[in-house]
């Protein structure tokens, strides 16, 4: 559905492009890797989106965090469930919006 409004406005994208290395173990081997869903060339900017659970978030939020500590210089953000559902509602996808659980906030969605 993101990639749908984004296309339907002409915005350039990629999808998973970029594999960021976020942990090593002691012999140098990566041990945590981040790949954002989007990127948005024209922006600058990676998208990360989550349809999880909120108390189930927290390893996303650990990849953002050090995301933001090891490449200061990229810029990302993350859309929660919320967030990618009010921003389907405002473009008239009511009905695909429902399909993201959550917290109540749009026409009775709940969690």
């Amino acid at each position: 559905m993101f990639a749908r409004i984004l296309n339907f406005y002409g915005i350039s994208w990629q999808y998973e492009p970029k594999l960021f290395e976020l942990e090593w173990d002691k012999n140098g081997k990566v041990k945590l890797a981040f790949a954002p869903d989007f990127y948005l060339p024209e922006q600058d900017l990676f998208i990360e989106l989550t349809t999880l659970r909120p108390q189930l978030a927290s390893f996303k939020n650990k990849k953002i965090r050090l995301m933001t500590e090891l490449y200061p210089e990229i810029r990302v953000k993350l859309m929660k469930r919320r967030d990618i559902r009010d921003l389907m509602v405002k473009y008239g996808l009511v009905e695909e919006a429902q399909s993201i659980r959550g917290t109540a906030s749009q026409g009775g969605m709940n969690e």
